[in-house]
C-alpha cells in the first residue's frame, strides 16, 4: 500500500511517499518534498519576502511528492499526518487536507504524534540515551518530553507536558540532551531538528488502525477557550 505522509507541525513543511509493501526488505521511501522556511525579515521587509520567496501550498508539495515517487493520487491508499504538536496553522492545514482526500478518495487516515516522529528522527541520526524532545509553544512556555533511545528502538520515559523557559535552561545548564524544532537559538548546545514526513511515513508503514477524519485533533495541551460572539445588535 502506498501511504502520503505530510507534515506541516514545524517551520520546515514536508511531504513523503512510501510504499510498506514494495520489497522483501521493507518499506521502501519513493518520493519525499521539503519547503525550507522562509527567512527572517523584518516587518517593513514583508512585501519583498512574499514577492521573492513564496510559500508552496500544501497540495503543491504533495504533487511534488507524488511526482517524484511516480505515483498517482489514486494510488494512495492511506494518509499519515503529524499532529504535532507545534504550529496551530500548520497543524490544522495537514488535518484539512487529509479530510478532505478521505472524503473525496475514502483512503485510510492516521495521526500520528510530530514527537514521536522527533525520536525516530533522533534514533536515526546516531543518538543514543536519555533526550529531551522541546517544542516552542509559545506564550513563554515550552512543550517538553523525554525519550529513551537505544540501537533497537525508543520510547517515551516523561510524557509531554508545558514546561517553562527557567526549566529548559536548567537542563541545558545541566548538560541534558536536548533537541527541536529550531530551539538551538533558545537554549546553548541544543540541536536543531524538525520532524519530517519521510519519518512520519516510515512510522506509518504497517499501521492499519485508521480513523475517520473528524476525530483527527491537533495535540495541544491548553484548554481552548472561545469568547462568544454578542448576538446582532437590533435598531429600533
Amino acid at each position: 500500500m502506498k501511504i502520503l505522509a505530510v507534515e506541516f507541525s514545524s517551520a520546515q513543511r514536508s511531504v513523503a511517499v512510501w510504499d510498506d509493501g514494495a520489497s522483501a526488505a521493507g518499506p521502501v521511501l519513493l518520493g519525499n518534498a521539503l519547503e525550507l522556511p522562509l527567512p527572517r525579515l523584518s516587518t517593513a521587509n514583508c512585501k519583498m519576502q512574499n514577492a521573492k520567496f513564496p510559500s508552496q501550498r500544501s497540495l503543491g508539495l504533495a504533487e511534488q511528492a507524488l511526482a517524484e515517487a511516480k505515483c498517482g493520487r489514486e494510488e494512495i491508499g492511506a494518509l499519515a499526518v503529524g499532529l504535532g504538536p507545534g504550529s496551530y496553522n500548520g497543524i490544522r492545514g495537514a488535518i484539512a487536507l487529509a479530510q478532505g482526500w478521505q472524503l473525496g478518495r475514502g483512503i485510510g487516515l492516521l495521526g500520528v504524534s510530530s514527537v514521536d516522529c522527533l525520536a525516530a528522527g533522533a534514533r536515526a541520526e546516531g543518538l543514543r540515551g536519555a533526550v529531551h524532545i522541546i517544542i516552542d509553544a509559545q506564550r513563554s512556555e515550552f512543550y517538553l518530553a523525554r525519550y529513551q533511545i537505544a540501537d533497537t528502538g525508543w520510547r517515551e520515559t516523561e510524557p509531554l507536558r508545558l514546561a517553562s523557559k527557567a526549566e529548559i535552561q536548567a537542563l541545558a545548564a545541566g548538560g541534558q540532551t536536548l533537541l527541536g524544532p529550531d530551539i538551538a537559538r533558545w537554549f546553548a548546545g541544543a540541536k536543531d531538528l524538525h520532524p519530517s514526513a519521510a519519518m512520519l511515513g516510515r512510522l506509518a508503514c504497517g499501521r492499519r488502525d485508521f480513523v475517520s477524519g473528524e476525530t483527527l485533533e491537533p495535540i495541544y495541551l491548553r484548554e481552548t477557550a472561545f469568547k462568544k460572539a454578542p448576538p446582532p445588535r437590533v435598531n429600533p
